[in-house]
């Protein structure tokens, strides 16, 4: 089942959208809003997947096209957005780009952030910047939504606690980074508004895609017009979204509708004339990035120092995952930069 949330009002107007993504319901006969399906799904799970099939027999009265345009971000605000940073291999990379080194227990124990969940953008929303100097940057990432989760929930509680399923872009403001973590409380600023594809999907609908609590799909990143990465999010994935759920949950309850990120998905896999064991890029033989520090990383290692640009006024890019057969799971993350003082 294929969930979106069409812009109007603050929590935008749910829709149940066809498997190949070209027409949608409303579901305004089930729940009016993603949230409140959400904080209700024991029993507002069977109405929508009512209206689903019906949907995909086309017997379902008020069926229209759906125009990923006109969709605000599943959950347009959310009661928590909790990122974290499942692949390891990013981690070393982005730490090392600004001198610092990882310490050994990155390995066995997850890494986590509260991101902003008062505003997210939908899949057409412009990245909108009011300084080119920060350092503005696109991160490829897998998330999910979950039910109502307990403190102290173990790995496998956590997993049958995940509703949905989506891609987000985790925009990061690079050069604000650093003076922020040196303060030693963590990112704010440096973390502006997430965008999140225009459906999320349940585990299910993935089929064998998903599996041990990860997402086993290349996520492709189309940056200015040319392949920039299609890294596997099941591979290198250090920690499966049970784990990460049930870190998040280890001294609180999560509520229904917390969105835990899984982190810019990196692949290790690579020439080593590129980077070694780190990746490298799809023009070097490698499957790319889903973040621009990473290659910029890389080209320190190799060069001495970094030569590509972080975005700049008018750069676009394009995050989508497809299936075995090619189609499309959650529909693109679409975006142009713009950058413009206030």
């Amino acid at each position: 089942m294929k969930l979106a949330s069409l812009k109007g009002g603050r929590d935008g107007r749910l829709v149940v959208v066809s498997r190949d993504l070209t027409r949608a319901v409303s579901a305004e006969s089930v729940a009016s809003t993603l949230q409140a399906a959400l904080d209700d799904w024991a029993h507002a799970e069977q109405g929508l997947r009512t209206l689903a099939s019906a949907l995909e027999q086309r017997s379902v009265d008020g069926a229209f096209a759906f125009d990923p345009a006109a969709a605000a971000a599943p959950l347009p605000r959310a009661y928590q957005w909790a990122d974290g940073s499942a692949y390891v291999n990013h981690v070393e990379l982005v730490r090392r780009a600004r001198g610092a080194e990882m310490p050994e227990s990155f390995w066995h124990d997850p890494l986590i952030y509260r991101g902003g969940s008062d505003k997210f953008l939908g899949a057409r929303d412009p990245i909108r910047v009011l300084d080119a100097g920060w350092g503005l940057d696109l991160e490829g990432e897998v998330a999910v939504i979950v039910d109502d989760v307990p403190m102290g929930a173990s790995r496998e509680e956590a997993l049958e606690r995940i509703r949905l399923v989506l891609l987000v872009n985790d925009v990061s403001l690079r050069g604000l980074i650093p003076g922020e973590l040196a303060k030693g409380f963590g990112f704010f600023q440096a973390k502006p508004a997430t965008a999140a594809s225009p459906v999320a999907v349940t585990p299910d609908a993935l089929g064998d895609a998903w599996r041990d609590g990860r997402l086993h799909r290349p996520l492709r990143t189309i940056y200015n017009g040319e392949l920039f990465g299609c890294p596997d999010a099941g591979v290198d994935m250090t920690f499966d979204f049970g784990t990460l759920v049930a870190h998040a949950a280890r001294t609180r309850n999560l509520c229904a509708g917390s969105i835990i990120g899984s982190g810019t998905v990196s692949n290790k896999q690579g020439a080593v004339t590129a980077g070694g064991d780190h990746g490298s890029a799809i023009a070097d033989g490698g499957v790319g990035y889903s973040c621009i520090a990473e290659i910029r990383m890389i080209e320190t290692i190799r060069d001495g120092a970094p030569a590509t640009a972080f975005m700049a006024h008018g750069d676009t890019v394009r995050m989508e995952m497809f299936d075995a057969d090619d189609r499309s799971l959650f529909g693109a993350i679409d975006q142009h930069v713009v950058i413009k003082p206030r």
